[in-house]
């Protein structure tokens, strides 16, 4: 809890023009401040901020409010992570309660190895950048690619080393503890000495939602970096105190904000894949750390929209993965539309064939709902044979089962009597039937 006093401290400090005039550019017009709004598109500004009563209003979309408003509507935060964003703009430090002598070794430990991911994150950089390796290597496969230097720094894109613990000596070397750079997975320590984990590899920062680092993933891009890695194509921060992958989308610190202005999210399957279309103009996506989408990233999304596109790639794993995905975010009350790249290519592949434009219209043209996902599929795969026919049904019932909201799950029933052309109570009673053994 933060004391009362504290709050008042930081409220009475706080300049609602000043706090809004880092998000939206205002301009003075008598005793207000005037922008376009931040919570709609328009051209000529209505958005209007009156410093002497602490307010905002939009006389366009009707958004309105206080400071506290304002960052809940476009930050998503909670009343006290608007409080602590305030003290910190402020200068006023924030206590809680009184922790435990345990609490705050388990902060100490927090905040120290954050200060080890920040110092990773920006060597990894400076290296991609200055050092003739991290250039010829690491740059140049980014560059080979089509990416700009605006989206690889937007990004904090790294490189790290082939020499086997440059990384590590360069950390100890600062003052940096080998414990914590082992426990945030930086570091490996074997009798044969200290080894750096993403060695020969380009580097992908993981942000949490504020844009704090708390986890790397590593890619190699030559036949002989992948000799000098050991041979694993990509490597992972593992889970420590401060990173669950479980609870992580990379892209969503800079994507949120334009995932609340299109009020729809798109999920794609790696890192490449964001950055490319990031590049491209299509700014509301995110990669999900690993084939599945599981529950506390679902939840992380369902913050900014209900409203998630699913970009795989259109071959069979890419397929299948988009199906989990499918029925996550349906047990989840979200709408699901789906988009299949063509056989041939990914995300990244795909955005440098075609043009920012065409690549917008082909997502608008081919995200289909998850049911006319599900049967295009079934098309081709049971043709036929009756058996498979079946079996397919009764998977797509164990699917609407899913969906909790009565009226959208009905809705879908009936949309799949009339495309397969079978009796609405029959899907109703094996759906029944599905649900009933799901509970024993």
């Amino acid at each position: 809890m933060i004391p009362q006093e504290t709050i008042d401290k930081i409220l009475n400090m706080t300049r609602i023009e000043e706090v809004i005039g880092d998000f939206v550019p205002l301009r003075k017009t008598g005793a207000n401040y005037k922008g376009c709004c931040p919570f709609h598109d328009e051209k000529t500004p209505s958005f209007v901020v009156s410093p002497a009563k602490g307010l905002f209003k939009c006389f366009g979309c009707g958004k309105a409010g206080n400071v506290i408003t304002f960052l809940k509507e476009k930050e998503k935060l909670s009343y006290a992570e608007a409080i602590k964003y305030l003290g910190n703009k402020y200068h006023v430090e924030v206590v809680e309660t009184e922790l435990t002598p345990e609490e705050k070794e388990k902060r100490d430990v927090r905040e120290s190895l954050q200060i080890v991911n920040k110092f990773a994150a920006e060597w990894f950089e400076k290296t991609l950048w200055e050092s003739e390796e991290g250039k010829s290597v690491g740059l140049a496969y980014f560059m080979e690619r089509g990416f700009t230097e605006e989206v690889l720094r937007k990004f904090r894109i790294g490189y790290c080393l082939q020499e086997n613990n440059a990384f590590t000596n360069a950390a100890e070397g600062n003052g940096y503890k080998l414990e914590y750079l082992q426990r945030v997975g930086l570091t490996s320590v074997s009798e044969n000495g200290k080894t750096d984990k993403f060695q020969g590899r380009v580097i992908f920062p993981v942000t949490s939602l504020s844009g704090n680092v708390v986890g790397f993933g590593g890619r190699v891009v030559t036949p002989a970096n992948e000799q000098v890695a050991g041979g694993a194509k990509y490597v992972n921060s593992p889970n420590s105190e401060i990173y669950d992958k479980s609870f992580v989308l990379y892209g969503l610190s800079l994507a949120k904000n334009e995932i609340v202005k299109k009020d729809e999210c798109i999920l794609v399957e790696g890192f490449t894949d964001v950055l490319s279309l990031y590049q491209s103009g299509i700014q509301n996506v995110v990669a999900s750390l690993g084939t599945a989408l599981v529950q506390g990233q679902i939840n992380l999304i369902k913050r900014f929209t209900k409203n998630i596109v699913v970009m795989f790639d259109g071959d069979a794993a890419g397929i299948k993965a988009a199906i989990r995905v499918i029925d996550n975010c349906l047990e989840n009350d979200m709408n699901v539309r789906v988009v299949l790249l063509p056989d041939s290519a990914d995300s990244d592949t795909f955005t440098q064939q075609h043009s920012s434009q065409e690549i917008a219209d082909y997502i608008d043209e081919h995200k289909t709902d998850f049911l006319t996902f599900r049967i295009r599929l079934a098309e081709h795969e049971c043709a036929n044979d009756p058996i498979k026919r079946a079996q397919f049904i009764n998977a797509i019932t164990e699917t609407l089962a899913k969906i909790p909201n009565l009226i959208t799950r009905s809705v879908f029933i009936q949309e799949c009597s009339k495309l397969l052309d079978i009796d609405v109570q029959a899907l109703k009673n094996q759906m029944a039937i599905n649900m009933d053994n799901s509970l024993r």
